[in-house]
């Protein structure tokens, strides 16, 4: 079994401590085989699961029948570097209406590219996705493959949430003109909400709910204050955690922890801190390269209790934030011994999480503790 080991937070300062023996890490492969998977929706069974692959497939999983040939009727994606097929999360009314949101990557004849969303009804079957729509498009299309970003997210209240990358054009991110570096809000259907914070904005964008984001790699909804949180890679240092406030300004690139990947300063950039922008909820000065993000909120495993667990690419592993109110108060790290890219992680209705691997051969993984709470109640 798997061990983890832990870090403090103490007086904002981090303090390494030794390997945490406490409790084991229980790993089970469920699906190997699967091309750069990148993110993981469940479906109201509770069993069964939809798995976006960049490359540009869209398949079911569940334990009595495996993985599904790919499912029909997914848009046509372009899939080079950082970009594909790539989140999929259900909607609300998903029990009745069917509908699936994806978020994908397409170019023009110029091979510039930018990030689309739509959706589509999925068959009862899960073989077709049929009636598939595009409901919003990042323009202009600035990117060649990087800093596509693109989480997807549904609120309480059934709000669509949308992370855009800032296609490796920083200065975008601070252009309300433009959909790069931006976080998004849209009702249910597609259309924007009358009280967006710039919807009455002459030159402004009326979906923007939030600007000055690099790369949003993580979008998940605080199950305890109903607020949306997103992390994003820095540029060489500088990863962040953010809690979105509405018409707020997150910084980037005037703002940032992190340096250019040249060893320089960021060009446009003022400091770590400048008037006008948020600071980060959390940062790391070298950058683990953040992904996918979920807070923890079951009983099967108390010692996770308050948690947001996110993935880590370079580091390949998996990070334990544990929070306290609006602060991380703990730092751990998990599946080290997996030595895999860490893309997506979800906690599953039975409690335990489930975890995708970023490589040509990815895995599935459901993980938990060898301390099972959950087990005698069944």
């Amino acid at each position: 079994m798997a061990r983890f080991s832990t870090a403090l937070l103490l007086s904002g300062s981090l303090f390494c401590t030794a390997p945490l023996f406490a409790a084991d890490v229980k790993v089970e492969v469920l699906q190997d085989k699967l091309q750069h998977p990148w993110s993981v929706a469940f479906l109201p069974d509770n069993k069964t699961l939809l798995i976006t692959e960049r490359s540009g497939q869209l398949r079911s999983w569940s334990p009595e029948s495996g993985l599904s040939q790919p499912i029909q009727g997914v848009p046509k994606v372009w899939a080079e570097r950082q970009s594909g097929l790539l989140d999929v999360v259900l909607a609300p009314d998903f029990a009745t209406s069917r509908r699936v949101w994806l978020s994908y990557t397409e170019a023009n004849s110029s091979g510039k590219a930018g990030a689309v969303v739509g959706v589509g009804t999925l068959s009862k079957d899960n073989r077709q996705l049929s009636d598939f729509r595009e409901v919003i498009r990042q323009t202009p299309m600035l990117s060649s493959g990087n800093n596509i970003g693109t989480r997807l997210a549904f609120d309480t209240q059934g709000y669509l949430w949308i992370a855009f990358g800032d296609n490796f054009a920083s200065s975008a991110a601070q252009d309300l003109d433009k959909l790069q570096g931006k976080l998004l809000r849209l009702n249910a259907d597609g259309s924007v909400p009358d009280d967006n914070p710039f919807a009455k904005q002459r030159g402004a964008r009326p979906e923007i709910w939030a600007y000055g984001l690099r790369n949003p790699q993580g979008l998940a909804l605080n199950p305890w204050t109903g607020k949306i949180w997103e992390n994003e890679h820095g540029p060489r240092g500088g990863d962040e955690v953010n809690i979105m406030e509405r018409g707020k300004n997150y910084g980037w690139p005037l703002a940032t922890y992190g340096i250019d990947y040249s060893g320089d300063k960021v060009p446009e950039s003022q400091g770590t801190q400048v008037a006008g922008t948020e600071p980060p909820l959390y940062h790391w000065k070298d950058s683990p390269a953040i992904s996918g993000m979920a807070f923890y909120n079951s009983a099967r495993f108390p010692q996770w209790k308050n948690s947001l667990f996110i993935g880590a690419l370079k580091e390949k592993n998996l990070i334990r934030l544990s929070i306290n109110g609006e602060k991380v108060v703990e730092e751990q790290r998990l599946l080290d011994d997996q030595k895999a890219r860490i893309r997506d992680v979800r906690q599953g209705p039975d409690g335990w999480l489930y975890v995708l691997t970023d490589e040509a051969n990815g895995k599935l993984l459901k993980v938990g503790l060898a301390q099972d709470a959950g087990a005698s109640r069944g």
